[in-house]
């Protein structure tokens, strides 16, 4: 279908295909919801969006979820899953499109799942692709600016967003719920929708925190909360997952249980080590890490986990006139904190990838950097330049499946595999 639609775009004039949109994906997702009978009118809907965060906030709740004995299905960036049976996401988007999606929901619903988890993003709301569905509840977790060449202004992207909460407002379940971070300016506004219960989060609910090498660590309704994830911004993850657990009757003590079980998130600082039987793993004396920050945002707030750390930073840009302006603004983050800066090849479709280089080079101004245009030789180089107690810090594409290239062409690819061979193969080569 991605391929067709890549022709049909070059074959109808612009003007009439952007005309036609909106009719033509309406369409869709009726259909969708008809050939599978509705299917979100027999399951408990909770879809989550914001800028960044939702995959995480997917698992943590799946997981609380799953540790109070709820049966669920997931649809998100990382994976689909329905019951006991998971599956890659293979699609290089979030949510794929309208008759994916309510096939999902049947299939959610025929194997007696309690309820669905949905990541929401603003392209899918662009497309309907959340139209006819009947949402129990929606967490937004933040926003930032992010597809403002796709929206127009982040005014537009705001919008979309807020769809979202108005769908929920037509929801006919009963009761609706939102959840928002109140932290964020524009929390507010969605707590301003019309529903019957409204649950507000703040990074004050989890006072005091900590985090080191090990997790998190913090107190929450009077409950010690601990998880292997890192970061400041997993505490507002699990802020979200643990106030849309209350609304469910489920008690921080048994939410303590899921988030004991979930050792690591794919592609969301997942740290990268050979297997223990391994003879090469005692070898390694320095950290890699993969990761899918891909905004300026999320880029500062992934180096900032490792901020005692040298830092070896392996970055680089998507291209197809998606979110240019971030280009500098993402190397200026890097020259902020990285120690060495590798430059590299990312999703660079129909655009020259070298020009999507130069065009962060201007953010670089004080720390030693270099242009390897090969992912793969970029990844091995920072590798082997890790010394004792370094951070090889490799972000942009977290679990993406391909690279995506020129007329809509795919290469195969998984940074955490590149990674596990390419460490291997340093720490064979070492003394």
């Amino acid at each position: 279908m991605d391929s067709i639609l890549y022709y049909i775009k070059k074959i109808i004039p612009r003007k009439i295909f952007k005309r036609a949109q909106p009719m033509y994906h309406y369409l869709l997702a009726f259909l969708g919801a008809l050939i599978y009978r509705f299917p979100s009118r027999h399951i408990n809907v909770i879809a989550i969006t914001g800028t960044k965060g939702k995959s995480s906030t997917t698992e943590i709740l799946n997981a609380i979820l799953e540790a109070a004995g709820k049966k669920t299905a997931v649809a998100g960036t990382i994976r689909f899953k329905v019951g006991d049976k998971t599956w890659a996401n293979k699609y290089k988007m979030t949510m794929p499109g309208r008759f994916f999606v309510q096939k999902f929901l049947r299939q959610a619903v025929d194997a007696q799942c309690e309820y669905a988890i949905l990541e929401m993003t603003s392209g899918a709301v662009m497309q309907f692709r959340h139209k006819f569905i009947n949402f129990n509840s929606l967490i937004f977790l933040n926003i930032s600016p992010e597809h403002i060449e796709q929206h127009g202004s982040f005014e537009n992207y705001l919008a979309a967003k807020l769809k979202l909460a108005r769908a929920l407002e037509k929801s006919s379940k009963r009761p609706r719920i939102i959840v928002s971070n109140a932290d964020d300016k524009h929390g507010a506004r969605f707590l301003g929708i019309d529903v019957e219960e409204k649950y507000e989060f703040r990074l004050k609910h989890a006072e005091p925190y900590m985090s080191d090498r090990f997790g998190l660590y913090f107190i929450y309704r009077g409950r010690n909360i601990r998880t292997h994830l890192q970061g400041t911004f997993n505490v507002y993850n699990i802020l979200a997952a643990l106030t849309y657990a209350s609304t469910q009757g489920i008690s921080p003590e048994v939410a303590q249980k899921g988030l004991q079980k979930l050792a690591m998130i794919p592609g969301r600082v997942q740290k990268i080590v050979l297997h223990k039987d391994n003879p090469l793993a005692s070898k390694q004396d320095f950290t890699v890490v993969v990761d899918y920050a891909h905004t300026v945002d999320s880029l500062e707030k992934v180096y900032g986990v490792f901020k005692d750390s040298k830092k070896i930073c392996v970055i680089g840009n998507t291209g197809g006139g998606r979110d240019t302006w971030k280009r500098p603004e993402m190397a200026k983050i890097a020259d902020k904190y990285c120690s060495h800066i590798i430059l590299t090849n990312e999703d660079p479709y129909d655009e020259d990838p070298q020009k999507i280089l130069n065009e962060m080079l201007p953010g670089i101004t004080v720390n030693r950097h270099e242009i390897i245009m090969d992912r793969r030789h970029a990844i091995n180089r920072a590798i082997r330049l890790a010394k004792r107690d370094d951070t090889v810090l490799i972000t942009g594409k977290g679990t993406d499946p391909y690279i995506m290239g020129p007329r809509n062409t795919k290469i195969p690819w998984s940074d955490a595999k590149v990674a596990e061979e390419e460490l291997e193969k340093v720490l064979a080569a070492k003394k």
